[in-house]
């Protein structure tokens, strides 16, 4: 390619950042607020004078972040966006794209331009989630005299509330509005020492909290336990308690026993 059309190209790309995007493949990819994230792009040798550039933006990639190409012999890197100030880290031999300290604002559409003999173009869509945050639950405030445990938490994108009995879920709830915290009441179903577990959920984040039923259902309300886990307990003490009163009964007539065996050894000997 002569010096004069490489110029024309790369003039094209500097000024529109939109090059041969047309119906390339975009790569969807899900991380966590605060990690160092890479962008592969799943090459293994770039060749050694491609011009490289990564663009950037919310919805389209119209922002140039990278630019690296050999001038004169020599590899020359700019990150000319103040977005990403220090947070930048190019691959050449790849092309890969590594962001330290990723952060929700930096979610978008990534595109990189591979230029040699040919422009070739790889398209990234970047979701990132802050961590979920850890659900609470509290008995429903108007149902103070019954079993009505209800787990809340801050909303979020992309987040979900589900109520688990033991490994199976139950109960799921959701909402596009993130100015408002999610409730999901339980419906005990099982009350015989059931595990639940109500877990708030996003992409890539979870947070789980245990429902103790004897403490939160019948300790709070004065209920009676025997009706749920406390009824184990019950059939434990009572078992524990028959064994008791089984050995007892066992001692006295070994005694019984022994006692007459000894008395009955005496009165021969007195006989005799």
């Amino acid at each position: 390619m002569d010096s004069s059309r490489r110029a024309f190209i790369c003039l094209i790309i500097y000024t529109t950042g939109l090059l041969c995007s047309a119906g390339e493949e975009v790569v969807r990819l899900q991380e966590l607020e605060g990690n160092t994230v890479t962008i592969h792009t799943g090459l293994t040798g770039v060749q050694s004078d491609a011009h490289i550039l990564w663009f950037y933006g919310p919805e389209n990639a119209d922002i140039k972040i990278v630019n690296s190409q050999i001038i004169r012999g020599e590899i020359i890197t700019d990150y000319d966006s103040e977005r990403f100030r220090d947070r930048l880290q190019l691959n050449r031999n790849s092309g890969s794209l590594t962001i330290t300290n990723i952060s929700r604002e930096d979610s978008g559409v990534y595109k990189l331009h591979i230029i040699t003999g040919s422009i070739s173009v790889w398209s990234f869509s970047v979701d990132v989630y802050a961590p979920v945050s850890k659900p609470v639950i509290r008995n429903q405030p108007e149902k103070r005299e019954s079993c009505s445990p209800l787990c809340s938490m801050e909303n979020g994108k992309d987040v979900s509330l589900s109520w688990y009995d033991e490994k199976e879920r139950i109960s799921s709830i959701s909402s596009s509005d993130s100015s408002e915290r999610l409730h999901l009441p339980l419906n005990i179903t099982n009350p015989e020492c059931s595990t639940y577990t109500c877990v708030a959920a996003n992409p890539v984040s979870k947070q789980t909290a245990k429902l103790n039923i004897t403490e939160r259902c019948y300790n709070n309300t004065g209920l009676s336990s025997v009706h749920c886990c406390g009824s184990i307990e019950f059939v434990v003490r009572l078992v524990l308690s028959a064994v008791v009163v089984l050995a007892t009964i066992s001692i006295l007539l070994y005694h019984c026993t022994s006692r007459s065996v000894s008395d009955g050894g005496l009165n021969r000997k007195r006989h005799h």
